[in-house]
């Protein structure tokens, strides 16, 4: 086994040097190789999870093969079989020990290398590296919060990956605040609650998802609280996290929501064009995809179409890709529009800038004229920017059309407008939430 792993870094090593980082990262990092059978020439490796198997056929298996060749001095052929952990080893998100089945492992593609860092994810990623790096050191607990599909299971998963990778030692777990509810509601019935507070207080690391979950079940937050106070006083790292703020959290023990706030709390907010741009540039990237013109404009397409998800940003982007392979057609604006006219229907649905008007001033209780009129007291003049901001944002009017759809302001007015609502929210917090209403209001979604 050790002239296998041995041979295995100089498979790694070459793999690394002839791949870009994310690729590599990836889908080849992850791989373990489990043993050799000489006699039918064969070589057994964990692919870690069954995407990455997919990916590592169709795409990266003659590079694979080669490079094996090259290192082992011997034709192999690569055969993928899921390794089952046992009882005491270390991989976390399932199999670290034996209560831990039915649990999934961390995905391969949520690393740190392949989240796309912007102004709206800066913090968030950062304190996310850092409990990495040093976990139960500086920042714990760790509280990332924002709406769904922002990347906040990503950077949790990311964590997971390096603990594993540079402190391989420490005993990871991740579950959603769903499962953890569920498998006390189990060990309840079964009689084995020790077995369950003995899986979740003997753990180094704590990543609890979507604990808005547990609000107004009383029971599951006692027994979460016990959980954290646990790990938290025998210094064992937590990151928890949630589609709103710890105050947010309306129906939740304020023991709970006090110690939520002890340390970091970090939000995650859409994206702008540009790094969404940056988003599905990336995973094109990730998928071996050259970034040329045609490719780039239906990229630009969906960015500005699909604003508040990036989950449903990557979406749209994989099933234009996917209709494109299956079709044999090649990628165009063209084809975008046909494969996505459901989202693009959606998204334009009668949004004018009337509609955000009407939003906006029943939201702060303006009459409708206000935000036309030349009023400038800030009551008036605030939710006129907001209400410019999102017509910018949400529809694809031009500067000046905008600025005729409020009582016929200069272009400059729009462009200063929408400069003083970006840049004020990436401070406050109070701003952020109010847009995200707005948005969900206009789109219909509240």
């Amino acid at each position: 086994m050790k002239d296998l792993n041995e041979k295995w870094t100089g498979v790694q090593k070459i793999l690394k040097d002839n791949l870009q980082d994310i690729s590599y990262e990836t889908w080849f990092a992850p791989l373990t190789p489990l043993r050799v059978d000489e006699q039918n020439l064969k070589i057994y490796i964990d692919p870690y999870a069954s995407m990455n198997q997919n990916i590592l056929q169709s795409r990266y298996m003659p590079l694979l093969q080669n490079t094996i060749a090259e290192v082992f001095k011997q034709d192999y052929k690569v055969v993928f079989e899921f390794f089952k952990g046992k009882s005491g080893s270390n991989v976390s998100y399932g199999n670290f020990n034996e209560e831990f089945d039915g649990e999934f492992y961390f995905n391969p593609r949520y690393t740190f290398s392949s989240f796309v860092v912007g102004n709206n994810s800066r913090y968030a990623h950062a304190a996310a590296l850092a409990v990495a790096t040093m976990p139960s050191n500086d920042y714990n607990p760790l509280f990332l919060y924002g709406p769904s599909g922002l990347g906040k299971t990503h950077l949790m998963h990311a964590i997971g990956h390096h603990v594993l990778k540079n402190s391989p030692k420490l005993k990871s777990l991740y579950v959603s605040a769903e499962m953890f509810t569920n498998e006390m509601i189990k060990s309840i019935s079964e009689k084995k609650t020790g077995e369950f507070r003995n899986k979740y207080r003997k753990i180094d690391i704590l990543l609890i998802d979507d604990i808005q979950f547990l609000e107004g079940k009383e029971g599951t937050q006692e027994e979460f609280f016990y959980t954290f106070e646990s790990l938290y006083q025998a210094n064992k790292q937590i990151i928890i996290s949630s589609d709103r703020p710890p105050n947010k959290l309306v129906n939740f023990d304020e023991r709970l929501r006090g110690r939520f706030q002890w340390n970091i709390v970090a939000d995650i907010s859409p994206p702008d064009f540009e790094t969404r741009v940056a988003i599905l540039r990336k995973k094109a990237e990730l998928e071996g995809l050259f970034i040329e013109e045609d490719l780039l404009d239906v990229i630009e397409l969906i960015c500005e179409k699909v604003k508040f998800n990036i989950r449903e940003l990557e979406g749209a982007f994989t099933r234009i890709i996917t209709f494109s392979n299956l079709m044999n057609e090649p990628v165009s604006r063209k084809l975008a529009r046909e494969v996505l006219k459901d989202i693009l229907l959606s998204s334009d649905f009668n949004i004018t800038p009337d509609t955000i008007k009407k939003t906006v001033c029943k939201y702060y209780s303006l009459k409708p004229g206000d935000l036309e009129s030349s009023k400038r007291n800030r009551s008036i003049a605030f939710p006129r920017q907001i209400s410019m901001f999102l017509t910018r944002e949400m529809t694809d009017l031009s500067l000046p059309k905008i600025g005729e759809a409020f009582g016929n302001r200069d272009h400059t007015t729009v462009l200063y407008a929408c400069d003083k609502i970006q840049k004020e929210l990436a401070d406050d917090e109070q701003l952020r939430e109010i847009v995200y209403l707005l948005r969900n209001l206009i789109n219909g979604k509240q």
